[in-house]
Protein backbone atom coordinates (compact mmCIF):
# COMPACT_ATOMS: atom_id res chain seq x y z
CA UNK A 1 0.00 0.00 0.00
CA UNK A 2 1.46 3.11 -0.99
CA UNK A 3 1.03 5.88 1.91
CA UNK A 4 0.00 9.32 1.77
CA UNK A 5 3.52 10.55 3.63
CA UNK A 6 6.59 12.68 2.12
CA UNK A 7 9.07 9.95 3.65
CA UNK A 8 9.28 6.24 3.75
CA UNK A 9 8.31 4.46 6.53
CA UNK A 10 10.17 1.88 8.23
CA UNK A 11 8.99 -1.85 7.73
CA UNK A 12 7.20 -1.65 11.17
CA UNK A 13 5.11 1.09 10.40
CA UNK A 14 4.21 0.13 7.16
CA UNK A 15 3.06 -2.81 8.55
CA UNK A 16 0.94 -1.21 11.42
CA UNK A 17 -0.78 0.96 8.85
CA UNK A 18 -1.43 -2.36 6.90
CA UNK A 19 -2.91 -3.68 9.78
CA UNK A 20 -4.90 -0.74 10.87
CA UNK A 21 -6.28 0.95 7.69
CA UNK A 22 -8.50 -2.78 6.84
CA UNK A 23 -9.69 -3.15 10.53
CA UNK A 24 -11.05 0.67 10.90
CA UNK A 25 -12.78 0.09 7.18
CA UNK A 26 -14.37 -3.12 8.69
CA UNK A 27 -14.77 -2.43 12.33
CA UNK A 28 -13.70 1.24 12.56
CA UNK A 29 -11.55 1.30 15.09
CA UNK A 30 -7.54 -0.08 15.60
CA UNK A 31 -5.26 0.25 18.77
CA UNK A 32 -1.19 1.16 17.36
CA UNK A 33 0.44 -0.25 20.85
CA UNK A 34 3.76 0.89 19.90
CA UNK A 35 6.77 1.62 22.11
CA UNK A 36 7.83 4.73 22.42
CA UNK A 37 10.05 6.12 19.73
CA UNK A 38 8.96 3.95 16.87
CA UNK A 39 6.43 6.84 15.73
CA UNK A 40 2.72 6.08 16.52
CA UNK A 41 2.13 9.82 15.28
CA UNK A 42 3.75 9.58 12.12
CA UNK A 43 2.23 6.28 11.20
CA UNK A 44 -1.84 7.70 12.44
CA UNK A 45 -1.00 10.56 10.09
CA UNK A 46 -0.55 8.15 7.71
CA UNK A 47 -3.67 6.17 8.20
CA UNK A 48 -5.96 9.62 8.31
CA UNK A 49 -4.88 10.68 5.26
CA UNK A 50 -5.56 7.29 3.67
CA UNK A 51 -8.84 7.50 4.85
CA UNK A 52 -9.57 10.83 3.14
CA UNK A 53 -8.23 10.21 0.39
CA UNK A 54 -10.44 7.40 -0.14
CA UNK A 55 -13.29 9.55 0.80
CA UNK A 56 -14.13 8.18 4.23
CA UNK A 57 -13.35 10.64 6.73
CA UNK A 58 -13.29 14.69 6.49
CA UNK A 59 -12.79 15.97 10.16
CA UNK A 60 -10.33 14.41 12.76
CA UNK A 61 -10.16 14.70 16.53
CA UNK A 62 -6.83 14.52 18.02
CA UNK A 63 -7.05 14.18 21.68
CA UNK A 64 -3.40 14.05 23.30
CA UNK A 65 -1.22 15.26 26.93
CA UNK A 66 -0.89 19.08 26.56
CA UNK A 67 3.00 18.54 26.18
CA UNK A 68 2.59 16.92 22.86
CA UNK A 69 0.05 19.23 21.03
CA UNK A 70 2.88 21.16 19.10
CA UNK A 71 4.36 18.42 18.28
CA UNK A 72 1.22 16.97 16.47
CA UNK A 73 1.30 20.07 14.85
CA UNK A 74 4.49 20.11 13.66
CA UNK A 75 4.66 16.31 12.70
CA UNK A 76 1.52 16.92 10.43
CA UNK A 77 2.80 19.35 8.84
CA UNK A 78 6.50 17.54 7.97
CA UNK A 79 4.75 14.61 6.81
CA UNK A 80 1.59 14.79 5.60
CA UNK A 81 1.29 14.28 1.82
CA UNK A 82 -2.26 15.36 1.29
CA UNK A 83 -4.55 18.58 1.48
CA UNK A 84 -5.43 19.52 5.24
CA UNK A 85 -5.75 22.10 7.83
CA UNK A 86 -4.99 21.71 11.28
CA UNK A 87 -6.11 23.60 14.62
CA UNK A 88 -4.50 23.49 18.03
CA UNK A 89 -7.53 23.67 20.45
CA UNK A 90 -5.65 25.90 22.87
CA UNK A 91 -5.69 29.47 24.05
CA UNK A 92 -6.31 31.61 27.19
CA UNK A 93 -10.26 31.73 26.89
CA UNK A 94 -13.30 29.35 26.23
CA UNK A 95 -14.59 31.88 23.36
CA UNK A 96 -10.72 31.48 22.06
CA UNK A 97 -10.93 27.80 22.15
CA UNK A 98 -14.43 27.61 20.25
CA UNK A 99 -13.14 30.30 17.98
CA UNK A 100 -10.57 28.15 16.73
CA UNK A 101 -12.46 25.07 16.14
CA UNK A 102 -15.69 26.78 14.22
CA UNK A 103 -12.81 28.25 12.16
CA UNK A 104 -11.23 24.89 11.36
CA UNK A 105 -14.76 23.53 10.22
CA UNK A 106 -14.89 25.85 7.42
CA UNK A 107 -11.56 25.43 6.11
CA UNK A 108 -10.52 22.92 3.56
CA UNK A 109 -8.62 19.82 3.00
CA UNK A 110 -8.88 16.95 6.07
CA UNK A 111 -9.85 19.18 9.37
CA UNK A 112 -7.59 18.02 12.44
CA UNK A 113 -8.16 19.54 15.56
CA UNK A 114 -5.98 18.86 18.43
CA UNK A 115 -7.16 19.58 22.28
CA UNK A 116 -5.68 18.05 25.45
CA UNK A 117 -7.53 15.32 27.51
CA UNK A 118 -8.69 17.73 29.97
CA UNK A 119 -10.38 20.48 27.86
CA UNK A 120 -12.37 17.42 26.25
CA UNK A 121 -14.88 17.20 29.07
CA UNK A 122 -14.89 20.98 29.31
CA UNK A 123 -15.73 21.39 25.54
CA UNK A 124 -18.18 18.73 24.89
CA UNK A 125 -20.94 20.62 23.59
CA UNK A 126 -18.77 22.35 20.96
CA UNK A 127 -16.94 18.91 19.95
CA UNK A 128 -20.06 17.43 19.21
CA UNK A 129 -21.04 20.07 17.12
CA UNK A 130 -17.39 19.64 15.13
CA UNK A 131 -18.70 16.40 14.89
CA UNK A 132 -15.48 14.42 13.88
CA UNK A 133 -15.49 11.49 11.68
CA UNK A 134 -12.13 9.70 13.52
CA UNK A 135 -10.88 10.47 17.30
CA UNK A 136 -7.66 9.24 17.95
CA UNK A 137 -6.30 9.53 21.39
CA UNK A 138 -2.56 9.34 21.69
CA UNK A 139 -1.23 8.40 25.35
CA UNK A 140 -4.61 6.60 25.51
CA UNK A 141 -3.72 5.16 28.99
CA UNK A 142 -5.37 8.98 29.90
CA UNK A 143 -9.03 7.63 29.89
CA UNK A 144 -7.92 4.40 31.47
CA UNK A 145 -9.86 5.33 34.60
CA UNK A 146 -13.61 4.54 33.49
CA UNK A 147 -14.98 6.89 35.91
CA UNK A 148 -12.78 10.20 35.69
CA UNK A 149 -14.57 12.92 33.45
CA UNK A 150 -12.65 12.67 30.87
CA UNK A 151 -12.88 9.06 30.25
CA UNK A 152 -16.51 9.22 30.16
CA UNK A 153 -16.19 12.50 27.74
CA UNK A 154 -14.38 10.78 25.14
CA UNK A 155 -16.67 7.39 25.60
CA UNK A 156 -19.75 9.49 24.79
CA UNK A 157 -17.67 11.02 21.90
CA UNK A 158 -16.54 7.78 20.38
CA UNK A 159 -20.09 6.58 20.33
CA UNK A 160 -20.52 9.31 17.75
CA UNK A 161 -17.79 9.21 15.78
CA UNK A 162 -17.17 6.35 12.43
CA UNK A 163 -13.11 5.70 13.18
CA UNK A 164 -11.52 5.86 16.33
CA UNK A 165 -7.52 5.01 17.35
CA UNK A 166 -6.16 4.88 20.40
CA UNK A 167 -2.13 4.86 20.15
CA UNK A 168 -0.02 3.81 23.23
CA UNK A 169 3.00 1.88 24.33
CA UNK A 170 1.52 0.93 28.07
CA UNK A 171 -2.19 0.28 27.46
CA UNK A 172 -1.73 -1.63 31.11
CA UNK A 173 0.14 0.61 33.60
CA UNK A 174 -0.99 -1.05 36.59
CA UNK A 175 -3.56 -3.94 36.08
CA UNK A 176 -5.55 -5.27 33.33
CA UNK A 177 -8.25 -3.70 34.55
CA UNK A 178 -6.65 -0.34 32.95
CA UNK A 179 -8.09 -2.33 29.17
CA UNK A 180 -11.56 -1.49 29.89
CA UNK A 181 -11.91 2.09 29.29
CA UNK A 182 -9.87 2.24 26.60
CA UNK A 183 -11.29 -0.47 24.48
CA UNK A 184 -14.75 0.81 25.42
CA UNK A 185 -14.18 4.26 23.68
CA UNK A 186 -13.29 1.45 20.42
CA UNK A 187 -15.85 -0.39 20.61
CA UNK A 188 -17.76 -1.33 23.65
CA UNK A 189 -19.05 -4.77 21.77
CA UNK A 190 -15.33 -6.11 22.61
CA UNK A 191 -15.66 -6.05 26.36
CA UNK A 192 -19.04 -4.63 27.30
CA UNK A 193 -20.37 -1.36 28.99
CA UNK A 194 -19.90 -2.45 32.12
CA UNK A 195 -16.82 -2.37 34.08
CA UNK A 196 -18.22 -4.14 37.42
CA UNK A 197 -19.13 -7.08 34.75
CA UNK A 198 -15.90 -6.76 33.16
CA UNK A 199 -14.19 -6.90 36.53
CA UNK A 200 -15.93 -10.19 37.89
CA UNK A 201 -15.07 -12.05 34.03
CA UNK A 202 -10.99 -11.22 34.74
CA UNK A 203 -10.29 -11.06 38.07
CA UNK A 204 -10.99 -12.62 41.24
CA UNK A 205 -12.29 -10.13 44.42
CA UNK A 206 -11.26 -10.53 48.08
CA UNK A 207 -9.98 -8.98 51.04
CA UNK A 208 -12.04 -6.18 52.86
CA UNK A 209 -15.64 -6.54 51.79
CA UNK A 210 -14.36 -8.39 48.64
CA UNK A 211 -13.13 -5.20 47.54
CA UNK A 212 -9.50 -5.84 46.49
CA UNK A 213 -8.46 -7.93 43.68
CA UNK A 214 -6.36 -10.34 44.76
CA UNK A 215 -5.83 -12.62 41.57
CA UNK A 216 -6.47 -12.13 37.83
CA UNK A 217 -8.76 -15.24 35.24
CA UNK A 218 -9.20 -15.76 31.96
CA UNK A 219 -6.11 -13.95 30.75
CA UNK A 220 -5.65 -15.52 27.60
CA UNK A 221 -9.36 -14.53 26.62
CA UNK A 222 -8.94 -10.96 27.63
CA UNK A 223 -5.35 -10.94 25.50
CA UNK A 224 -7.27 -12.35 22.94
CA UNK A 225 -9.97 -9.96 22.27
CA UNK A 226 -7.52 -6.57 22.86
CA UNK A 227 -5.19 -7.77 20.30
CA UNK A 228 -8.63 -8.60 17.71
CA UNK A 229 -7.91 -4.86 16.84
CA UNK A 230 -4.61 -4.06 18.05
CA UNK A 231 -1.32 -4.35 16.57
CA UNK A 232 1.51 -4.70 19.37
CA UNK A 233 5.32 -3.87 18.56
CA UNK A 234 8.56 -2.93 20.58
CA UNK A 235 11.28 -1.35 20.00
CA UNK A 236 13.45 -4.61 20.24
CA UNK A 237 11.17 -6.39 17.31
CA UNK A 238 10.95 -3.09 15.11
CA UNK A 239 14.39 -2.25 14.40
CA UNK A 240 17.64 -2.90 14.97
CA UNK A 241 18.21 0.67 17.70
CA UNK A 242 21.39 1.77 18.67
CA UNK A 243 22.67 0.43 21.99
CA UNK A 244 22.57 2.16 25.58
CA UNK A 245 25.02 2.64 27.61
CA UNK A 246 24.37 4.13 31.63
CA UNK A 247 26.82 5.59 33.72
CA UNK A 248 26.92 7.31 37.21
CA UNK A 249 29.37 9.65 38.23
CA UNK A 250 29.10 10.58 42.11
CA UNK A 251 29.44 14.24 43.55
CA UNK A 252 30.44 14.55 47.01
CA UNK A 253 28.74 18.22 49.06
CA UNK A 254 31.13 19.99 50.54
CA UNK A 255 31.36 20.15 53.92
CA UNK A 256 28.44 22.96 54.62
CA UNK A 257 26.36 21.31 52.45
CA UNK A 258 26.50 18.05 54.16
CA UNK A 259 26.30 19.70 57.56
CA UNK A 260 23.12 20.77 56.27
CA UNK A 261 21.57 17.63 54.62
CA UNK A 262 22.29 15.82 57.93
CA UNK A 263 20.72 18.37 59.65
CA UNK A 264 17.85 17.63 57.59
CA UNK A 265 17.68 14.03 58.06
CA UNK A 266 17.86 13.71 61.43
CA UNK A 267 14.75 16.60 61.49
CA UNK A 268 12.93 14.80 58.78
CA UNK A 269 13.28 11.30 60.34
CA UNK A 270 12.11 12.95 64.11
CA UNK A 271 8.96 14.41 62.22
CA UNK A 272 7.94 11.59 60.91
CA UNK A 273 8.36 9.96 63.87
CA UNK A 274 6.27 12.19 65.90
CA UNK A 275 3.41 12.46 63.30
CA UNK A 276 1.65 11.00 61.02
CA UNK A 277 3.38 8.52 58.02
CA UNK A 278 1.71 9.15 54.85
CA UNK A 279 3.23 8.52 51.34
CA UNK A 280 2.88 12.35 50.39
CA UNK A 281 4.36 13.48 54.27
CA UNK A 282 7.05 11.27 53.10
CA UNK A 283 7.95 11.91 49.36
CA UNK A 284 7.68 15.44 50.41
CA UNK A 285 10.56 15.53 53.09
CA UNK A 286 12.76 13.72 49.98
CA UNK A 287 12.10 16.08 47.57
CA UNK A 288 13.75 18.72 50.13
CA UNK A 289 16.65 16.58 49.97
CA UNK A 290 17.14 15.68 46.98
CA UNK A 291 17.11 19.91 46.44
CA UNK A 292 19.57 20.14 48.79
CA UNK A 293 21.59 17.16 46.91
CA UNK A 294 21.50 19.27 43.81
CA UNK A 295 22.88 22.19 46.07
CA UNK A 296 20.15 24.39 46.65
CA UNK A 297 18.07 25.07 50.21
CA UNK A 298 15.38 27.41 50.98
CA UNK A 299 16.70 30.02 53.98
CA UNK A 300 14.13 30.88 56.34
CA UNK A 301 12.85 33.85 54.14
CA UNK A 302 12.20 31.34 51.77
CA UNK A 303 14.40 32.29 49.07
CA UNK A 304 16.62 29.85 47.69
CA UNK A 305 20.27 29.70 48.54
CA UNK A 306 23.31 27.87 46.63
CA UNK A 307 25.23 26.02 49.23
CA UNK A 308 26.81 23.29 47.20
CA UNK A 309 27.97 23.34 43.69
CA UNK A 310 29.27 19.40 43.40
CA UNK A 311 26.66 18.41 40.88
CA UNK A 312 27.41 21.78 38.74
CA UNK A 313 30.73 21.13 38.98
CA UNK A 314 30.83 17.73 37.32
CA UNK A 315 28.37 18.94 34.83
CA UNK A 316 30.91 21.41 34.00
CA UNK A 317 33.16 19.05 32.93
CA UNK A 318 31.19 16.28 30.63
CA UNK A 319 29.99 19.83 28.86
CA UNK A 320 33.84 20.58 28.38
CA UNK A 321 34.44 17.10 26.93
CA UNK A 322 31.38 16.50 24.53
CA UNK A 323 30.93 20.20 23.80
CA UNK A 324 33.88 22.28 23.61
CA UNK A 325 36.29 18.86 22.95
CA UNK A 326 34.25 16.77 20.82
CA UNK A 327 32.08 19.55 19.69
CA UNK A 328 28.73 17.57 20.05
CA UNK A 329 25.13 18.23 21.48
CA UNK A 330 24.29 17.15 25.10
CA UNK A 331 20.91 16.92 26.87
CA UNK A 332 20.60 17.59 30.64
CA UNK A 333 17.74 16.66 32.63
CA UNK A 334 16.90 18.21 35.94
CA UNK A 335 13.98 18.12 38.59
CA UNK A 336 14.28 21.30 39.88
CA UNK A 337 13.38 25.18 38.42
CA UNK A 338 16.76 26.84 40.47
CA UNK A 339 18.95 24.18 39.41
CA UNK A 340 17.86 24.65 35.59
CA UNK A 341 18.68 28.20 36.48
CA UNK A 342 22.26 27.45 37.52
CA UNK A 343 22.49 25.33 34.53
CA UNK A 344 22.14 28.09 32.60
CA UNK A 345 24.46 30.37 34.29
CA UNK A 346 27.29 27.72 33.60
CA UNK A 347 26.18 27.37 29.67
CA UNK A 348 26.63 31.32 29.39
CA UNK A 349 29.60 31.53 31.58
CA UNK A 350 30.90 28.92 29.05
CA UNK A 351 29.77 30.56 25.89
CA UNK A 352 27.65 27.71 25.10
CA UNK A 353 24.29 28.06 23.12
CA UNK A 354 21.20 26.69 24.71
CA UNK A 355 17.47 25.58 24.52
CA UNK A 356 15.22 24.57 27.51
CA UNK A 357 11.81 23.69 28.36
CA UNK A 358 10.60 24.23 31.59
CA UNK A 359 6.79 24.31 32.89
CA UNK A 360 6.67 27.88 32.57
CA UNK A 361 7.80 27.54 28.38
CA UNK A 362 4.48 27.99 26.74
CA UNK A 363 3.22 25.01 24.64
CA UNK A 364 3.32 26.70 21.53
CA UNK A 365 6.63 28.03 22.06
CA UNK A 366 8.41 24.32 22.98
CA UNK A 367 8.56 22.90 19.14
CA UNK A 368 10.76 25.79 18.18
CA UNK A 369 13.02 25.49 21.16
CA UNK A 370 13.95 21.51 20.36
CA UNK A 371 13.77 22.64 16.33
CA UNK A 372 16.76 25.05 17.55
CA UNK A 373 18.66 22.24 19.16
CA UNK A 374 17.95 19.97 16.51
CA UNK A 375 18.62 21.91 13.44
CA UNK A 376 20.79 25.06 14.64
CA UNK A 377 24.09 23.78 14.62
CA UNK A 378 25.32 26.51 16.93
CA UNK A 379 23.08 25.44 19.80
CA UNK A 380 24.70 22.71 21.65
CA UNK A 381 23.08 21.82 25.00
CA UNK A 382 19.44 21.62 25.23
CA UNK A 383 17.77 22.10 29.22
CA UNK A 384 15.25 20.48 30.21
CA UNK A 385 12.67 20.11 33.14
CA UNK A 386 12.27 16.37 33.53
CA UNK A 387 8.55 16.32 34.67
CA UNK A 388 7.87 18.44 31.32
CA UNK A 389 9.95 17.00 28.52
CA UNK A 390 9.46 13.73 29.04
CA UNK A 391 6.31 12.97 26.38
CA UNK A 392 6.56 14.27 23.04
CA UNK A 393 9.53 15.86 21.67
CA UNK A 394 12.66 14.19 19.74
CA UNK A 395 16.35 15.43 20.57
CA UNK A 396 18.00 12.58 18.68
CA UNK A 397 20.73 15.29 17.69
CA UNK A 398 22.38 14.65 20.62
CA UNK A 399 23.33 10.97 21.79
CA UNK A 400 24.22 11.63 25.79
CA UNK A 401 22.03 12.61 28.18
CA UNK A 402 22.94 13.94 32.05
CA UNK A 403 20.47 13.48 34.53
CA UNK A 404 21.39 16.10 36.92
CA UNK A 405 18.89 14.77 39.41
CA UNK A 406 15.87 12.61 39.11
CA UNK A 407 12.36 11.92 41.28
CA UNK A 408 11.47 8.24 42.62
CA UNK A 409 9.45 8.00 38.88
CA UNK A 410 10.42 5.17 36.41
CA UNK A 411 7.91 6.91 33.61
CA UNK A 412 10.06 9.85 33.98
CA UNK A 413 13.04 8.26 33.59
CA UNK A 414 12.27 6.45 30.88
CA UNK A 415 10.30 9.12 28.54
CA UNK A 416 13.14 11.10 29.29
CA UNK A 417 15.45 7.73 28.01
CA UNK A 418 13.65 7.87 25.33
CA UNK A 419 13.82 11.23 23.87
CA UNK A 420 17.64 10.81 22.37
CA UNK A 421 17.19 6.79 22.08
CA UNK A 422 14.98 6.60 19.37
CA UNK A 423 13.96 6.79 15.26
CA UNK A 424 16.57 9.20 13.64
CA UNK A 425 19.29 8.36 16.72
CA UNK A 426 22.38 6.14 14.45
CA UNK A 427 24.82 6.02 17.56
CA UNK A 428 25.46 4.46 20.76
CA UNK A 429 23.42 6.00 23.73
CA UNK A 430 24.82 7.23 26.56
CA UNK A 431 23.42 8.56 30.20
CA UNK A 432 24.92 9.95 32.90
CA UNK A 433 23.55 10.15 36.25
CA UNK A 434 24.98 12.43 39.00
CA UNK A 435 24.48 10.78 42.50
CA UNK A 436 25.73 13.10 45.69
CA UNK A 437 26.98 10.45 47.48
CA UNK A 438 25.45 9.46 50.73
CA UNK A 439 22.20 11.24 50.08
CA UNK A 440 18.41 10.17 48.42
CA UNK A 441 20.11 10.10 44.87
CA UNK A 442 21.78 6.99 45.54
CA UNK A 443 17.99 5.57 47.04
CA UNK A 444 16.38 7.33 43.72
CA UNK A 445 19.10 5.37 41.75
CA UNK A 446 18.51 2.56 42.80
CA UNK A 447 14.66 2.28 42.95
CA UNK A 448 15.12 3.01 39.43
CA UNK A 449 17.25 0.19 38.70
CA UNK A 450 14.98 -2.12 40.14
CA UNK A 451 12.08 -0.40 38.86
CA UNK A 452 10.21 -0.37 42.09
CA UNK A 453 7.19 1.92 42.66
CA UNK A 454 8.48 3.89 45.74
CA UNK A 455 4.89 4.73 46.21
CA UNK A 456 3.20 1.49 47.45
CA UNK A 457 5.91 0.60 49.98
CA UNK A 458 7.26 3.77 51.30
CA UNK A 459 4.89 3.92 54.11
CA UNK A 460 6.13 1.09 55.30
CA UNK A 461 9.76 1.14 54.72
CA UNK A 462 10.05 4.94 55.29
CA UNK A 463 12.77 4.61 57.61
CA UNK A 464 15.20 3.10 54.75
CA UNK A 465 15.21 6.29 53.29
CA UNK A 466 16.25 8.51 56.59
CA UNK A 467 19.34 6.64 57.82
CA UNK A 468 19.38 9.73 60.94
CA UNK A 469 22.11 11.75 59.10
CA UNK A 470 24.37 8.71 57.22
Amino acid sequence: MELPIKVKPYKHQQIACNFAIPKLKEQGCAALLMDMGLGKSFTSIAIMGELFLEGLIEKVLVVCPTSIINVWEKEISKFADYDYNVESITGSTMSKRKAKLISLSHKQGLKVAIINYEATWRMEKELNIYKPDMIICDESQKIKNPSASQSKTLHRLGAKAEYKMILTGTPVQNSPMDIFSQWKFLDPNIFGLSFYAFRNRYAVMGGYYNHQIIRYKNMDELTSKAHSVAYRITKEEALDLPEQIFQNRYCELEPGARRTYDAVVRQSYAELMEGEITATNVLTKLMRLSQISGGHVKDDDGRIQVISKAKLNELKDIMEDIIIDNKKKLVVFARFIPEIESIQSVAKEMGIEYSYITGDIKIEDRGEMCDKFQNNDEVKLFIAQIQTAGLGITLTAADTAVFYSLDFNYANYTQAISRTHRIGQKCTCTYINLISVGTVDEKIIKALESKEDIAKNIVDNWREYFKKGE
